[in-house]
């Protein structure tokens, strides 16, 4: 064999070995859910590849830096995009925020859309075939928000893009960490009293992270998930009334709940909402109000797993939801 033929036989040795690892590149892999979804591949035995902004290696948690590979650059970025998926065997898109920060460059535009037509488009190039993507209850182009259309087209062009995918769509994901219910708890723990968006009849479906990372690496896992969009809620739905109340109960307090009328809220947020530091935007209202509750049992019977009802993992109290 000559040399052109040696280095080729052991270039392809070296690539065979690279990919068992079964390396996987995660988008958003330090966000809340990311670092989940992270730690149930590596439980599972593969290798998360974490697509990472250079500001933000410090919020990777040790024992996922440890067991996994970064690779820095920006799911904005259409060439560190390829450059991060290639030698892997698979990607889970997570990329995704609920609010804009238009003079920032953060925007549902950007963070959605382009970014994931930089991964699929990356991993269609380097035949990269199993895309898992996160999207949202709710999600439809055209859909009546701003966060809600973005997240639709981005699913359509998920299923557009000839790749072996499996979408998710949440609802609300809580657990340790989370920006909802840890932040109506503290609320609830400190202030004598809590705002209620009109009647507080729209109802949630939380959903425990731990079971929404569950499925995001075992999708990788079972064949016949692919091709297929899964509705992600917990066992009970509840108004948001009656989530503040079983919070109330989990931190010993009362809820003193404030109703604020609609005809008075929405005026209110339209002037507030530029101001960063205002906890709410206009998108975020009409999405709460709108209600965020599916089917769920196509989710648990595809993943063979039954989830435990919200008030299990509120019985751990400030473990569990992390509030302090």
């Amino acid at each position: 064999m000559n040399i052109a033929g040696r280095f080729r036989h052991h270039s392809r040795m070296a690539y065979s070995a690279f990919m068992d690892y079964r390396e996987v590149l995660v988008t958003g892999g330090t966000g809340f859910v990311g670092t989940h979804v992270c730690r149930a591949l590596i439980a599972r035995g593969f290798l998360p590849r974490l697509l990472v902004r250079p500001e933000s290696e410090g919020r990777i948690p040790a024992d996922v830096r440890e067991k996994g590979r970064v690779t820095l650059g920006d799911a904005t970025d259409r060439e560190s995009v390829e450059n991060a998926v290639q030698g892997t065997t698979a990607v889970v898109h997570l990329v995704g925020i609920i609010r804009e920060f238009p003079a920032r460059g953060i925007t549902f535009e950007r963070l959605h859309v382009a970014a994931t037509r930089n991964v699929v488009d990356a991993a269609a190039r380097w035949n990269i075939p199993r895309l898992v993507h996160m999207s949202a209850l709710g999600a439809r182009a055209g859909g009546a928000t701003g966060y809600f259309d973005s997240k639709g087209r981005a699913e359509e062009y998920v299923r557009q893009s000839g790749l072996s995918w499996t979408v998710f769509r949440p609802s609300v994901i809580f657990g340790p960490g989370d920006q909802f219910l840890n932040e109506l708890g503290r609320i609830l723990s400190k202030a004598p009293f809590i705002p209620v968006p009109g009647d507080g009849r729209y109802r949630l479906q939380p959903v425990f992270v731990g079971d929404v990372a569950k499925g995001f690496a075992d999708a990788l896992l079972r064949p016949e998930t692919e091709g297929r969009t899964f509705e992600v809620g917990g066992p009970e739905q509840l108004t948001y009334g009656e989530l503040l109340d079983r919070l109330a109960a989990c931190t010993g307090c009362r809820a003193r709940k404030i109703h604020i009328p609609l005809s008075i809220l929405r005026p209110a947020v339209r002037r507030l909402e530029r101001f960063e530091k205002f906890p709410l935007t206009t998108d975020q209202l009409e999405m709460l109000l709108a209600g965020n509750v599916c089917d769920n049992g196509p989710f648990y019977s595809a993943f063979r797993f039954a989830p435990l009802p919200l008030s299990t993992y509120l019985s751990g109290g400030k473990a569990v939801l992390g509030v302090r």
